[in-house]
């Protein structure tokens, strides 16, 4: 029996003694390759701009625009050369119904025909936290601009199969009326929640 005891007493120090180089093993796979300044072109498929408002002052409709475009800087070692550029078409809107998509692309809203593009285009970038900036920008729809600043979200950057990717999102809250856009105001709300997601490949 003392022999058996001794057999496990050194089989279980072994154990203790592999387990105590796993934090070394663990350190030394961590630090991944460092990333450099890149421009990364946004891809339509996998990045998504939603909306939301309030519709007749007891529910909240969402919709999305479809294909956004543009293209983002990002510079680890100084993040106001970082840059931001953002595009949709407003005819890309997108509310599960034809007849509803067609009125807000008329002139009662969106006024597509005139105005077909909204656009995004960063003019400051600050970092904010370990992974998020804040970033202020020029946000043109209806043939309106207007400054707004949001707090972005960095998701990754990565090389992967697909080539080296990089990802963001960010939720913030805009007026329709100031956009010049206040058709219908006893039905449906003055402030548009933004949901956007974007995701990007090295160019």
């Amino acid at each position: 029996m003392r022999i058996r005891t001794v057999a496990v007493a050194v089989a279980l120090l072994g154990g203790l003694a592999w387990l105590a180089t796993l934090p070394t093993v663990q350190a030394q796979m961590e630090p991944g390759p460092r990333t450099d300044a890149a421009t990364f072109k946004v891809d339509p498929v996998h990045s998504s701009i939603i909306f939301g408002i309030s519709h007749m002052g007891v529910g909240y409709f969402y919709g999305r625009f479809n294909s956004p475009y543009g293209e983002f800087h990002l510079d680890p070692d100084d993040p106001s050369k970082c840059t931001f550029e953002v595009g949709v078409k407003a005819e890309k809107v997108d509310t599960n119904n034809g007849r509803r998509d067609g009125h807000i692309k008329s002139a009662d809203f969106l006024n597509a025909k005139q105005f077909p593009e909204i656009t995004f285009k960063s003019t400051s970038v600050k970092k904010a936290g370990t992974s998020t900036y804040e970033v202020t920008g020029d946000l043109t729809a209806h043939g309106v601009t207007k400054p707004v600043t949001v707090q972005i979200e960095h998701l990754g950057t990565r090389e992967t199969e697909r080539g080296h990717l990089a990802g963001f999102r960010t939720t913030f809250t805009i007026s329709r009326s100031a956009f010049d856009i206040s058709y219908m105001p006893q039905g449906l709300g003055d402030e548009v929640t933004l949901m956007v997601g974007i995701e990007g490949r090295k160019k």
